[in-house]
Formats: C-alpha cells, sequence, structure tokens
C-alpha cells in the first residue's frame, strides 16, 4: 500500500525583473533555508532531493551539477527534472512518487528559474523546427492569441472580461510579498496595452522572473512529527497530448478532448468530487495568460462551457468571493518558469495551513487544486486538503 504524501515545510524566495546579487545556487540555496526553517529540519534529514528548471531557457546544461551544495544535494539520491513549463509540478509529483513508493521517508523539492542569465525568448523562438511548427511560430503568445480569439467566437466573451481578469489577479498578487509584478491598473491600462497577437496585449501575459521555491515532502510517520500542520497531497494527475504533428508527434484523434479535462475527469473521478466549484475551496491554476483562464475554468468543470466569462464579469474569482482563484496573483504576476508549477502547489499549501497573510481567502479553506501547464498540452494537476 501506498504510502500517504504530507507537505511539511515551504519556502520561496521573493521574484523579480533580475536578481544580480546571487548566481543560481545562491538563490536556490534561499528557499531551501527557508523551507527547512519552516520544517525545523536540518539538511541531514533529507533522503532525497529531486529538482527542476528549464536549461535551455538558461543556454547551460546539467543543472544538477553546478547547485550540489545550495541544493543540499550532496552525495544525495534525486532526480533532475525538466517537462518544460510543467517542470515545477512534475517535480512534486515526482516528490510524491519517492514518498509514496516507501523508498523515502523525506524528500525536498526544488524548482527555479533566473531569467536575468540568458534569453528565453530566444530560446522559446530557436527552439521550433520551421516545418512542422510553422502555426506556433509567435510561441506562447500566439497559443493564447488563439485560444482568446476562439474563446470570443465561441461564447460571446470581449476583450474586456480578460482585461477584468487581468486586474483581479493583479489586484491579489499586491496582497502577496512574494509576487514579481504588483501593478495597480484598470480594465482600460489593460486594453491600453499595445498588441503582441490580438487578442493578446502586453498586459495580458506573463513577466520573466527570477525566483526559486521549494517545498518538503514526508511520509505520514513524518507528518506526525511536522513543526505544522501538515497538508496533504490526497491526488495528483499526469496527462498529456500532442494537439499537432510536432516533430513526428502523432495528430490528435480528437482534438475537442484536452489533456486539461482529462486530467480533471480522473481526478475528480476518484476522489467523489461532483460540483468542483463547491468542493474546492481555493484553486491556483497555471495561467501563463489572462486570456487562458476562461477556456481552463471550464475545462476543469468549474462552470460550464461558455460561462467563465460571467463568472469572471461578476468577480466571482476574487479572494472575498465564492470561487477564489489565483488569490497569489498566479502566474501572469510571477514567472520563474521552472518553479512556476510548485509555486502553485505552496501558495495552495499557504492557503489551506491559513498562513498566506493578506492574500488568505476569506471562506475556510480545507480543498485545493493546482495545476501546472506546458507545451504538448501536458497537464499536471493535484488535489491538496488540510486533512486525510
Amino acid at each position: 500500500m501506498a504510502e500517504r504524501v504530507a507537505i511539511i515545510g515551504l519556502g520561496q524566495t521573493e521574484h523579480c525583473y533580475v536578481r544580480p546579487d546571487v548566481n543560481h545556487e545562491e538563490m536556490i540555496n534561499e528557499a531551501v533555508r527557508k523551507a527547512l526553517e519552516d520544517a525545523e529540519l536540518s539538511i541531514r534529514e533529507v533522503d532525497a532531493v529531486i529538482i527542476a528548471n528549464m536549461d535551455l531557457f538558461e543556454g547551460h546544461y546539467l543543472a544538477d551539477g553546478m547547485c550540489v551544495d545550495g541544493a543540499g544535494m550532496y552525495l544525495k539520491a534525486g532526480f533532475k527534472m525538466n517537462t518544460g513549463g510543467t517542470c515545477g509540478g512534475t517535480a512534486v509529483a515526482t516528490g510524491w512518487h519517492h514518498v509514496a513508493s516507501g523508498l523515502f521517508g523525506t524528500v525536498l523539492v526544488i524548482g527555479w528559474q533566473k531569467q536575468d542569465a540568458a534569453s528565453s525568448i530566444a530560446a522559446l523562438l530557436t527552439a521550433r523546427e520551421p516545418l512542422y511548427d510553422r502555426g506556433m511560430a509567435a510561441g506562447a503568445v500566439g497559443i493564447f492569441a488563439t485560444m482568446g480569439l476562439r474563446y470570443m467566437q465561441e461564447t460571446g466573451c470581449q476583450e474586456e472580461h480578460a482585461a477584468l481578469a487581468r486586474v483581479i489577479m493583479a489586484d491579489n498578487a499586491r496582497r502577496n510579498h512574494h509576487a514579481h509584478l504588483k501593478p495597480e491598473l484598470t480594465v482600460k491600462q489593460v486594453l491600453d496595452s499595445r498588441v503582441l497577437v490580438w487578442p493578446v496585449r502586453f498586459l495580458h501575459m506573463s513577466p520573466t522572473s527570477c525566483g526559486a521555491c521549494a517545498l518538503i515532502l514526508g511520509n505520514e510517520r513524518r507528518a506526525k512529527r511536522a513543526a505544522k500542520k501538515p497538508v496533504w497531497i490526497k491526488d495528483l494527475e499526469t496527462v498529456h497530448r500532442e494537439n499537432a504533428v510536432w516533430r513526428g508527434g502523432c495528430v490528435e484523434p480528437k482534438p475537442t478532448i484536452t489533456a486539461i479535462e482529462v486530467a480533471a475527469s480522473r481526478l475528480y473521478k476518484r476522489n467523489g468530487i461532483t460540483k468542483p466549484a463547491k468542493d474546492i475551496d481555493v484553486w491556483e491554476l497555471y495561467t501563463p495568460s489572462s486570456w487562458a483562464l476562461f477556456p481552463w475554468m471550464e475545462l476543469l468543470f468549474i462552470c460550464e462551457k461558455g460561462e467563465a466569462w460571467r463568472l469572471v464579469e461578476k468577480e466571482a474569482i476574487r479572494i472575498e468571493n465564492e470561487i477564489p482563484i489565483e488569490p497569489s496573483g498566479g502566474v501572469v504576476s510571477t514567472n520563474p518558469i521552472g518553479a512556476s508549477g510548485m509555486i502553485r502547489v505552496v501558495e495552495a499549501a499557504l492557503q489551506l495551513r491559513g498562513e498566506a497573510g493578506e492574500h488568505q481567502v476569506s471562506k475556510k479553506a480545507e480543498t485545493a487544486i493546482t495545476t501546472a501547464w506546458g507545451s504538448a498540452n501536458w497537464v499536471v494537476m493535484f488535489y491538496l486538503s488540510n486533512r486525510f
């Protein structure tokens, strides 16, 4: 029987555009020390270390070799993960498997990105194969432009609704001292920002951030001795599907079925979640653009198809209201890519502990859903609870 797995330590740096004061190893070490301090553990009590970042975006390889000491990995078992935008979520899933297997009692999981080290935008563009990937030449911006345009055509959503979603996320970020972007935005300011690929504008998109995040996972025995109330990873799901002929990949047989929808259906069924909007108290979703929020709310069955923009129009997703989504400010506010999926888990865990401070949701939070998302529609989804 699998071991139950709990989050027993949390740590993250403050995230920002540049960190000239530290190298990769020093920045990682900041998050690791905070997680160990939060768990009241020493690095000697950690059995394995899982790390994740997007090496390609920083122009280097085998990052585990350059951050051994700062990550506390010396002579410890572990893995270096890289699954694109999802790698922070993948690292948490990998850590979960290490503990659930019974082979390790305590696992440290670390995600980071230092985007002042190299141009991630250049890496995105040069990573594309010019023939098969021609439709994706605009990278993430092109993906969300297509997504936003289709959503408007099918539902009646207007540009103002995506702008309002971005304003709400900015309002949340200003209450989160870890967040990178904390602007005081209005709908008009978002709509007046320059067009990247219509309908996506500059202020709809996530920033390039520097930052690191760490969490400590423990089995049930370790969780009982935890310094703070443990947050349980009750379940997780990983799904990825190709949606085009990318590098010899297959064409989607059913393009209307997405990886998010499949992951949500499987996870909800296993856990008896029949009304997600009521059964789940907090949502930390990997939405790199405010345009992604609408279709993903619907694919996660938070509402019916075509209704997400109406919930945003009513501002139901605010911290104080019935369906709090992105109380941290989300990926559009903070995006150290290798850590972004992990930050969703850490921020949700803070909510379930009641320790999110100024961006704590108003309702009593006992359950949370988090996601990580990346290329090839790779999705990692977690179901967290402060009770097992």
